[in-house]
């Protein structure tokens, strides 16, 4: 509890720095194009300058951590694939065959894969070892871990970005997921924290039919009955959550604390960052939404904090896809702030 306590007491003295926002703003409206004629990309700049500190900042080194665990609720009939196939595609993501690897790899971004509670035993020469348990618990019959538990998976993440900063000062961080069955806890947290209905909450996750989209549900709903009242958001993840959700928490809130932009990627990591906000409402502005998950929930979680995406390419896949095909973007923002010329440098005339 001292770690996440620690990292929540640095936050509180962290605001964005707005001399170094209004400084990267007149650059991008004195360089060699119309004002705002490069849209989001612009916006994108400014946050950056604002999260890091610095007027003209650089993407260069990139990172994508993906935390991996495993649901109780599976047994409910939830999803559509079995509990294994978790390990199963970590150990790709270790082996470089997957969708992450193959995005990373055209993005220069590395890869951290971690065990926050798969439920199976794993090889951890090449994967952290983080797992606090072999899977949550039902949430649908109880509590899906402790108090204690939802804690320490908050502060394993805060300790896995600190151990990647500390190796390597990366100037921007993106969240990534792996966990069958944990779109079901996903639109849990999401419903309880915005008190929406879980019907507006719940997409088909991958690929169930609309039998088993109603039974999920129905799951979902009665979760969220058996387990309120809810203290605050360590309580809904303690109560609806996974591990690797907790993970996601503490690299966003890491990264929050050492001005590093992070990089949200769709709903599971979502769900990650409305815990996050919940915690301290300013995390928000120092988070930057990569796409928006074909997942309905994902789409009322960005509304209510009002997040806009940068890309929206129907995609639902997590593993952080859409995270490293965002800071791509974000890289390539920064980079034209810092390298395009203004009219003056480049010996432009002005509009009249």
């Amino acid at each position: 509890m001292k770690k996440l306590e620690s990292i929540l007491k640095k936050i509180e003295s962290i605001e964005l720095d707005k001399k170094s926002m209004k400084l990267a703003k007149k650059r991008q409206n004195e360089l060699t194009k119309p004002k705002k004629s490069l849209g989001i990309l612009e916006d994108i700049s400014i946050q950056v300058a604002g999260i890091t500190g610095d007027p003209q900042p650089y993407i260069r080194d990139k990172s994508i951590i993906v935390m991996a665990g495993d649901h109780g609720v599976v047994e409910e009939g939830v999803t559509a694939y079995p509990q294994e196939v978790t390990a199963q595609m970590v150990n790709s993501f270790l082996n470089g065959y997957a969708a992450i690897n193959v995005f990373s790899r055209h993005t220069s971004t590395d890869v951290v894969v971690v065990d926050m509670g798969i439920a199976s035993n794993m090889d951890y020469s090449v994967l952290i070892d983080k797992k606090i348990g072999y899977g949550t618990k039902n949430i649908s019959k109880g509590p899906a871990m402790t108090r204690k538990d939802a804690i320490k998976a908050i502060e394993s993440g805060i300790e896995v970005f600190e151990e990647v900063y500390a190796g390597k000062k990366i100037d921007i961080v993106g969240t990534g997921d792996m966990g069958i069955g944990n779109t079901t806890p996903s639109s849990a947290i999401i419903s309880a924290i915005s008190n929406c209905d879980p019907r507006l909450t719940t997409g088909r996750g991958s690929g169930i039919d609309d039998l088993s989209l109603k039974k999920k549900i129905d799951v979902i709903d009665k979760a969220i009955n058996i387990n309120k009242p809810f203290k605050d958001p360590i309580d809904i993840l303690a109560k609806l959550g996974g591990f690797e959700i907790g993970g996601i928490v503490g690299v966003i809130l890491a990264s929050v604390s050492h001005r590093v932009p992070v990089v949200i990627d769709g709903f599971i990591s979502g769900a990650a960052a409305a815990i996050a906000i919940e915690l301290d409402r300013k995390i928000k502005d120092f988070m930057i939404a990569s796409h928006k998950s074909l997942e309905i929930g994902h789409g009322v979680m960005l509304d209510y904090y009002g997040l806009k995406p940068i890309l929206n390419l129907d995609m639902r896949l997590g593993e952080g896809t859409g995270a490293v095909l965002a800071m791509s973007l974000i890289e390539l923002s920064c980079r034209v702030l810092n390298e395009m010329k203004t009219f003056d440098e480049a010996g432009v005339s002005d509009r009249i």
